[in-house]
């Protein structure tokens, strides 16, 4: 029998133990070195790891700011609306989740399920969009709900209270509140403010705490230069024009021709911002800005003035125009109507639209100067900033001028221009020659603070002599030329027709045509520049006179009339008051003549009285009450007919004063007999 070693067994458990410390010390390094890669190497990703998976943050999305019109009246705002979020790593089923939040949000189609289920499958994201600006009974039933990883955020939503009132000048957003058009647009880093910030820590179980909230800050409001109630009634008299002759679609400017600002500036087809997307592209184009016309017999005024400034010719000179064509090689012009005007002094070239008188007008003048005239007057450069997609308009180089270029652009062909162009050169010429850049941002406000836009003058076009007489000249043409449908009794009219073919297919057409009218009115101390453009009247007659003009006599006599602008042919002389005093009853007034319109108010003597503001427009008249201390209470709406207590009474401060207002004013005030 072998004989067994007593120690062996030492053997053993020593290997043992010593392979057991070895395995110790391996996994004790092995600790070490893990402790230190972690606490040294991967500190600061472990810690964004973690403070990812706790914390949670959610942007703000900000208020965007007012567009409001020049008088305050709100255009554009932003109100409360909720949208449906969604955190993906809590997303466990998202085919699942995207059918239940159909079915909670009252149905989707198959391309909005998809795409739910496309965003909840993000696993790397902590928050996405799934429909933004849910009505408030969604938003209800979503929170009601409890879907895994949905939740819901305050967001505003853009709101035009006025549906398509100027709504190619404000534009419209898109769901992420972005300005794809318009002031909404051009001034979007402005009016958007700055986005804010909602922080909050979630336990294992996704349940929210520690709410950390950094606001968003609202964006600056934009003050227009539109006038809301000119905007209103330019568009109801454009929409009237066009549908009456079925035109394809027309745009009006109404602008101060001292200032630059734009009252009004509407195009036909409307389109509602609110729902934009039922709308095709195509009809936001701004017409005013970015339609390009050819325009016609409007476009004389400025040959007119280069003949007239370089003293080539003036108002009495003659000009043969007898045979009532003009050839040049092969090409033909006539007079429209086959006219044969005969011998027509330069004014009656204007008067009658003579295209054969306005050829030699331009011919005399020649391609250098009338081209130096035509960029004086804006042509070609992009005079406005205010809205995107402006154009400069389509003009050559006059250097390679042919002459039977020259002929074209001395009566308004191969020329391209925008009405917001043609209106702002006609304003020129309403100020007394000076270019004034036109804009429609009036004022900026950001809190209390309001920032004005100053107006620009660019650069003086014609001399004032130069001015008075095209005055006088226009307003020939609306008294008994070709545009005598734009009369406005009381008012003298300056102005202008223009009827120009398309061109369809690289050819004149000789069934399209675009009829215009542009004027100012009163002509000596003008208020408004009107342009009136109408894209090819099909019913009826197509001519400018018998189109356009019609709709500027309409725009033109309610403007007069809002504005409480005073009549200049036969204006009423001033009314004498005789202030309260023992000598003489307060209430006598003092008349000189019988006459139409608001008269105009000198105080004798005395304490003060009551003024008299029949004939102003709503807003004038309370303006001036306001001033002197009393409360106007409007009645009706127009221009004010009658008043109560009457002009001269005892003036009292914070007494009532009761405005009666009417459309059409009456010959004579009312509480007046004739004499």
């Amino acid at each position: 029998m072998k004989e067994v070693d007593p120690r062996a067994w030492q053997q053993t458990v020593r290997g043992r133990v010593l392979l057991a410390a070895a395995l110790f010390a391996v996994w004790a390094v092995a600790i070490e070195a893990r402790l230190v890669w972690l606490q040294a190497y991967r500190h600061q990703a472990m810690l964004a790891e973690a403070k990812e998976q706790k914390d949670r943050k959610v942007t703000l999305n900000p208020r965007r700011g007012d567009i409001v019109d020049r008088s305050g009246r709100l255009l554009a705002i932003s109100v409360d609306a909720e949208s449906v979020n969604a955190d993906p790593s809590k997303v466990q089923y998202p085919e699942d989740l995207a059918d239940a939040l159909c079915w909670v949000l009252g149905g989707c189609s198959a391309e909005e399920r998809g795409e739910y289920a496309r965003r909840l499958s993000k696993k790397d994201r902590r928050q996405v969009f799934l429909r933004r600006q849910v009505t408030l009974d969604q938003a209800a039933r979503v929170a009601a709900q409890k879907l895994p990883g949905i939740f819901i955020t305050p967001e505003p939503k853009r709101y035009y209270p006025n549906r398509d009132l100027a709504a190619h000048v404000l534009g419209y957003l898109g769901t992420d509140s972005r300005g794809l058009a318009g002031i909404e647009q051009s001034y979007n880093s402005t009016i958007n403010g700055t986005p804010g910030s909602l922080t909050y820590e979630v336990d294992s179980y996704g349940n929210a705490f520690s709410r950390v909230e950094q606001p968003p800050v609202q964006g600056d409001t934009i003050e227009l230069t539109i006038d809301a109630r000119l905007q209103h009634l330019a568009e109801r008299e454009l929409e009237l024009g066009v549908t009456t002759h079925r035109a394809d679609g027309g745009t009006v400017v109404v602008m101060d021709p001292r200032t630059g600002e734009i009252l009004a500036m509407a195009n036909y087809p409307p389109v509602n911002p609110n729902v934009y997307k039922e709308y095709p592209r195509e009809l936001w184009m701004n017409r005013a800005v970015q339609g390009v016309y050819e325009p016609g017999s409007t476009f004389k005024i400025v040959t007119a003035s280069a003949a007239m400034e370089e003293h080539v010719f003036s108002p009495t000179d003659l000009i043969d125009a007898s045979a009532g064509v003009w050839r040049s090689g092969s090409r033909r012009v006539t007079e429209a109507k086959n006219h044969n005007y005969g011998v027509l002094s330069f004014t009656d070239v204007l008067v009658k639209s003579s295209n054969v008188g306005a050829i030699k007008i331009g011919l005399g003048v020649g391609a250098d100067r009338l081209g130096r005239y035509v960029s004086r007057f804006g042509f070609g450069e992009r005079l406005f900033k205010d809205l995107p997609g402006a154009t400069r308009g389509m003009l050559s180089d006059s250097s390679g001028w042919s002459q039977s270029t020259l002929a074209s652009v001395s009566m308004g062909y191969e020329i391209g221009v925008t009405p917001l162009q043609m209106a702002a050169a006609v304003s020129s010429i309403a100020n007394g020659g000076v270019l004034v850049q036109p804009r429609i941002v009036r004022a900026l406000r950001r809190g209390s603070m309001r920032t004005e836009v100053a107006p620009l003058d660019l650069r003086r076009v014609i001399g004032r002599a130069t001015a008075a007489e095209l005055t006088a000249i226009m307003e020939q043409v609306v008294d008994h030329g070709t545009a005598t449908a734009a009369q406005v009794p009381g008012y003298t009219i300056a102005g202008k027709t223009g009827t120009a073919s398309k061109l369809v297919n690289g050819r004149y057409s000789q069934t399209e045509y675009h009829a215009s009218f542009v004027g100012f009115v009163p002509s000596r101390q003008p208020a408004f520049t009107i342009l009136v453009v109408v894209d090819a009247p099909h019913a009826g007659s197509h001519y400018g006179g018998s189109v356009a003009a019609p709709i500027f006599q309409r725009i033109a006599d309610a403007a007069l009339r809002h504005a409480g602008v005073a009549p200049t042919i036969n204006p009423l002389p001033p009314v004498l008051l005789q202030a309260a005093s023992d000598a003489a009853p307060s209430s006598e007034l003092l008349r000189t003549a019988a006459a139409s319109g608001p008269p105009q108010i000198s105080v004798l003597s005395g304490p003060p009285a009551v003024p008299d503001v029949r004939g102003l427009g709503a807003r004038e008249a309370a303006r001036r009450l306001v001033r002197l201390g009393l409360v106007p209470r409007l009645i009706g709406d127009g221009v004010v007919v009658d008043q109560d207590p009457v002009a001269g009474a005892a003036l009292e401060p914070g007494r009532p004063c009761r405005l009666w207002l009417d459309r059409l004013a009456p010959a004579l005030p009312p509480s007046l007999p004739p004499q």
